[in-house]
C-alpha cells in the first residue's frame, strides 16, 4: 500500500504562540513533517527553550520574540521568516490569552484585549502573509479557535468573543481563496492539558475561578493530552481539511448545539448559575499562579495538567 506524499516536505512554516502548550507541539510536529519552523511569542526566554528544544532534536528553526498585537509584527515576522528560510508557506494562527471570571468582574478593555490578540491579529498576519501563501504550491493557513468559538461558554466571555470572530474570519476566507491553491482549516479545540490554568488570568474571586477552570483543564474525562491534539492539527492541515473539533466532549457539544440550540443555551445558563459569583469586592488580572494559592485545591486534581505545564514550558504553580 503506498503513502500519501509529504505535501509538507520541505517547507516553512510560521507558527504563532509556540513558545509552550499547543503552538510548541504544532511546530514540532510541522518540523517532524519536514518544515522548516519559524516560532514567535512574546517571552524571549520561552522562546529560547523552544527553539533549542526542536533543534536539539534536529530540526531547522527559528524564533522572534514579539507582540502579535503590535502593528509592525506582521511585517518583522514576514521579513525574518524571508532573511532565514525563503518563502512562507504554511501560517498557524494560534497565540491566544485567558480571562476567567463572570462579567460583572470584566471590562470593556478586557474584550479589546481578546479580540486585539485573537481575531485582529491574526487578520492583519493572514493579509500580510497571503502573498506568499497564494504563490506557494502547498499555501496552507490554519485557524486555531476554539470549541468556545462556537458555544460560549460562561465566566470565559472575551476569550469567546474573539474564538467566534476567529472562526467566523477562517470559515469566510476558505470560501473567499477557494480557487487560489491556498487552503484553510479551522481547529476548534477543546479543554487541553497544556498547563493554560497556570496562564490564565482571573478575575472576581480568583481562587474560586482558579478551582474550576483549573480542574477542568486537567482532568482526563474533560481535557485531552495536547501531545495526542497535535497530530491531528497538522495531519488535516496536510490533507485540507476546512474543520477539525478536538476532545470528545467538543465534539458532543458541537452535536448537541447543531441538534438542539435550545437546550444548550439551558445548561450554559445552569452552568453560569453554579459558577462563582463576582463577590463584592471583584479583583482583577490575578496570574494562575497567585490563584492556584487561594483557591485551596489540590495539587492531585492538577497534576496531569501541572505536568504537562512543566513539560511544554508553562509556569509551575507557586512559583
Amino acid at each position: 500500500m503506498s503513502r500519501r506524499p509529504n505535501r509538507f516536505a520541505d517547507r516553512t512554516a510560521l507558527v504563532t504562540g509556540s513558545s509552550r502548550g499547543l503552538g510548541l507541539l504544532i511546530a514540532q510536529r510541522l518540523a517532524e513533517r519536514g518544515c522548516r519552523v519559524m516560532l514567535c511569542a512574546r517571552d524571549t526566554s520561552e522562546l529560547a527553550f523552544a527553539e533549542s528544544r526542536l533543534r536539539g532534536r534536529g530540526f531547522e528553526a527559528a524564533s522572534l520574540g514579539c507582540d502579535v498585537t503590535d502593528d509592525d509584527t506582521p511585517r518583522n515576522l514576514l521579513a525574518a521568516v524571508h532573511d532565514r528560510f525563503g518563502q512562507l508557506d504554511i501560517l498557524v494562527n494560534n497565540a491566544g490569552i485567558i480571562q476567567v471570571g463572570p462579567l460583572e468582574a470584566l471590562t470593556e478593555d478586557d474584550f479589546r484585549r481578546a479580540v486585539e490578540t485573537m481575531f485582529l491579529a491574526p487578520l492583519r498576519l493572514t493579509l500580510a502573509a497571503l502573498p506568499d501563501l497564494r504563490t506557494s504550491t502547498a499555501g496552507t493557513l490554519v485557524n486555531v479557535s476554539s470549541v468556545g468559538g462556537r458555544i460560549a461558554p460562561p465566566h470565559l466571555r472575551p476569550y469567546a468573543a474573539a474564538k467566534f470572530a476567529l472562526a467566523g474570519l477562517s470559515q469566510g476566507l476558505r470560501a473567499e481563496l477557494s480557487g487560489t491553491g491556498v487552503s484553510v482549516t479551522t481547529v476548534l479545540p477543546g479543554l487541553m492539558r497544556t498547563g493554560s490554568h497556570t496562564a490564565a488570568r482571573f478575575h472576581g474571586r480568583p481562587g474560586a475561578e482558579y478551582g474550576w477552570f483549573a480542574a477542568a483543564a486537567s482532568l482526563p474525562l474533560l481535557s485531552m493530552n495536547a501531545e495526542r491534539a497535535a497530530h491531528p492539527v497538522v495531519r488535516a492541515a496536510e490533507l485540507r481539511r476546512p474543520e477539525i473539533v478536538l476532545t470528545p466532549a467538543a465534539r458532543l457539544a458541537v452535536t448537541l448545539q447543531g441538534i438542539a440550540p435550545a437546550t444548550t443555551t439551558r445548561v450554559l445558563g445552569l452552568t453560569a448559575r453554579l459558577l462563582p459569583a463576582a463577590g463584592a469586592h471583584p479583583r482583577r488580572e490575578v496570574p494562575g499562579t497567585t490563584a492556584s494559592a487561594e483557591s485551596g485545591l489540590p495539587t492531585s486534581v492538577t497534576a496531569l495538567g501541572d505536568r504537562a505545564g512543566r513539560q511544554l514550558g508553562e509556569p509551575e504553580p507557586g512559583l
